[in-house]
């Protein structure tokens, strides 16, 4: 008797997602909770390589971030193209423009295109608010933010996610007016929450009232003080991503305890990288990435008078598995 023939992969016609629509089926708290249950379930099962940068002139670039996963449960492959253009600013365009792609890992088909610059700040900061949802304290009041570019908005709703019992926001930036308008717009759309939104033009005085103190800068000069940070605070770190970059002096690192979202921190962070140059703190000091604490194999926050601090530096898998959520959400609508 002849065997049943395996089943055919149906054609499956691709999607485009557009930017509003991301926006529509994701939010900040969906995202965190995702992360926070598929991230031990699947990260042993994706492969994801170092980003691939070419320079397609003297100024410019392009980098590519595949990641695929062997897990039923993750049947996808994905591909972020992001291109860097710093000269746009010149007329008035954006320096980076991203794309994801995401295709079946069962037929190799595409299945949607999505805005991969939303899908990012979207991802950044919800790894961040995952991490406070672990490290901060549970009485955290006062949230500090430090920048006001584009992912400082998505980096205040996501702690607000993470502890709906902050009642406070502070914004600094280098240019005040930017911290102004941030504070409006945020408590234009969340202010009637009962949280107050403001700003401080004082960034050593902001820091001290911060529970919790979060980085989304370029800098190459020590925003954070370590002798600032109030007991038991928590340190979000994520701006920097090469070694002349730094959101925060030796001796904050010094006196918390240290955290990442993965290996790629320990060799790309200007913050570790330069503190273990120095001896501040060896790698072997860094307490955990953040999928072990997620899985509880090891310890998070351990008293309320403890620092902690979490250097993100993003990587392909929290890519994908952001893409799966916007996509599958998609679908059901």
């Amino acid at each position: 008797m002849a065997s049943t023939p395996p089943s055919t992969p149906s054609k499956t016609i691709p999607v485009f997602i557009t930017t509003d629509s991301l926006h529509s089926v994701l939010s900040h708290q969906t995202l965190i909770n995702h992360f926070h249950s598929s991230l031990p379930a699947v990260s042993s099962s994706l492969c994801s390589p170092l980003r691939q940068s070419h320079a397609v002139s003297a100024t410019s670039s392009l980098l590519l971030m595949p990641s695929w996963s062997s897990s039923p449960s993750l049947p996808y492959i994905g591909v972020k193209l992001v291109t860097y253009f710093p000269l746009n600013s010149a007329v008035s365009l954006p320096g980076i423009h991203g794309s994801y792609v995401l295709f079946s890992s069962t037929s190799g088909q595409t299945l949607a295109t999505m805005d991969g610059t939303a899908l990012t700040l979207y991802r950044t900061a919800c790894v961040s608010g995952l991490a406070s949802r672990i490290l901060s304290r549970n009485d955290s009041e006062v949230l500090v933010m430090i920048g006001a570019g584009a992912l400082a908005p998505h980096l205040i709703r996501a702690h607000l996610a993470a502890r709906p019992g902050l009642k406070r926001v502070i914004i600094w930036n280098r240019t005040e007016e930017k911290a102004r308008a941030l504070a409006a717009e945020m408590r234009g759309s969340l202010g009637g929450d009962g949280v107050e939104f403001g700003s401080c033009g004082r960034l050593d005085e902001a820091v001290e009232m911060g529970d919790i103190v979060s980085c989304a800068t370029n800098s190459e000069v020590a925003l954070v003080k370590g002798e600032r940070l109030k007991v038991g605070a928590h340190l979000d770190l994520v701006g920097s991503f090469q070694h002349l970059m730094k959101e925060c002096d030796d001796e904050a690192v010094r006196r918390g305890r240290v955290f990442v979202d993965n290996e790629a921190a320990l060799v790309e962070a200007g913050e570790l990288v330069g503190a273990f140059e120095r001896g501040v703190i060896e790698k072997g000091d860094v307490c955990g990435m953040l999928v072990e604490l997620i899985r509880g194999e090891k310890a998070g926050r351990r008293s309320n008078e403890e620092i902690t601090v979490f250097k993100s530096v993003g990587s392909a898998v929290v890519d994908i598995l952001a893409a799966q959520l916007v996509y599958e959400t998609y679908m059901k609508q």
